[in-house]
């Protein structure tokens, strides 16, 4: 059967190598008009096989199946022993090539509504099926050629756990990771991927990273600069959490104003969205379900038809390459932010 599954497909060029995987161009042996991409992932000699983040990916892609969701074809092992994964080929690039074009690519209000629509359909269809991804952003949001946003990555997800199972706060890029995650919770929920959702959003509308930190204990003072200090006003119960600590100074949470003054350009209920999924307490911000029932999805102007939605200019499969090849929770450079986490050291408290 691994022979066979290989023979269906030709190798050829290298579009993006990198420490975690390797990433090819490939097509149909039966019909070379199917492109596809062959992921072929390194074997990881410290822990003599497979990563277990590969061994993750694979079988979360194995078991969802959606239109916003990259979609597995098939794996197969070659002579080194190495895994390969034929997911569908996306040529158009990622959701982040679009954002930082500024000087090439144009788009608007109906455009954001059609993307940020794509991603909350994959994560509520990731949270439908008690899967949490734990690294959405913008490089993970490849881009098909139709223009539809398939979600990416799946690495560090994981199956929900019971309350009160404990789970790693090791997860997220730290620019799109929550407060509960800084602060060392080790029970959450789908809120951890909507507050990333949420930071997506915004990132979309103002064209540069909402909350680009460049530790953990910047990334929290700008969490409490911009969307307010949690304390046990707003959040009850953060004091316990394990890795509490914050600024001496007490930031509010901003009033409707200051958001509108910021993102208004989606109009009044597009920034009440946006204010939901960065709600600082997990327990009170909107879920996924939730988002695809706000009232901003039937006021105008409408989204965008995929096939009408702006491209970037980049070579986009050189750029699917590069996102496929890295290990999950690493950037594309060190301007980007940083890799998944490391351990949070705030001294006494």
């Amino acid at each position: 059967m691994n022979e066979n599954e290989k023979r269906k497909y030709i190798k050829g060029r290298k579009l993006g190598e990198g420490t975690y995987a390797n990433v090819y161009l490939g097509q149909l042996r039966t019909d070379p008009a199917v492109l596809v991409a062959i992921k072929k992932m390194k074997v990881q000699r410290e822990q003599d096989g497979i990563a277990y983040d590969a061994v993750r990916e694979l079988k979360f892609l194995q078991e969802l199946h959606h239109p916003n969701i990259v979609e597995l074809l098939s794996v197969f092992n070659s002579k080194d022993q190495n895994l390969n994964l034929v997911l569908e080929y996306l040529p158009l690039g990622d959701l982040e090539s679009l954002i930082r074009d500024t000087d090439r690519v144009r788009y608007g209000a109906a455009d954001i509504k059609a993307w940020m629509g794509m991603l909350t359909r994959a994560v509520w269809f990731c949270h439908d099926n008690f899967v949490l991804h734990r690294d959405i952003k913008p490089n993970n949001l490849l881009i098909a050629a139709d223009g539809e946003v398939k979600l990416a990555d799946f690495g560090l997800a994981r199956s929900f756990a019971d309350p009160g199972v404990n789970m790693t706060h090791m997860v997220i890029t730290r620019w799109y990771r929550p407060p509960e995650l800084l602060f060392g919770c080790r029970s959450y929920s789908g809120a951890v991927d909507v507050w990333s959702v949420g930071l997506v959003f915004a990132e979309l509308i103002i064209r540069t990273p909402f909350l680009p930190g460049n530790s953990e204990v910047d990334q929290i003072n700008r969490i409490c600069q911009a969307i307010g200090t949690p304390t046990e006003d707003n959040w009850p119960g953060v004091s316990s959490l394990r890795s509490y600590a914050v600024p001496a100074e007490v930031y509010p949470v901003p009033d409707k104003k200051a958001w509108m003054d910021r993102f208004g350009g989606v109009g009044a209920e597009g920034v009440d969205l946006l204010c939901k999924t960065l709600v600082l307490d997990p327990n009170k911000r909107i879920t996924a379900r939730e988002m695809l029932e706000h009232r901003w999805w039937r006021t105008d102007p409408k989204p965008t038809r995929k096939e009408d939605l702006p491209r970037s200019k980049d070579d986009g499969a050189k750029k699917m390459g590069a996102d496929l090849g890295r290990r999950p929770g690493a950037v594309e450079d060190e301007n980007r932010g940083s890799k998944v986490a490391r351990r949070l050291d705030f001294g006494a408290k």
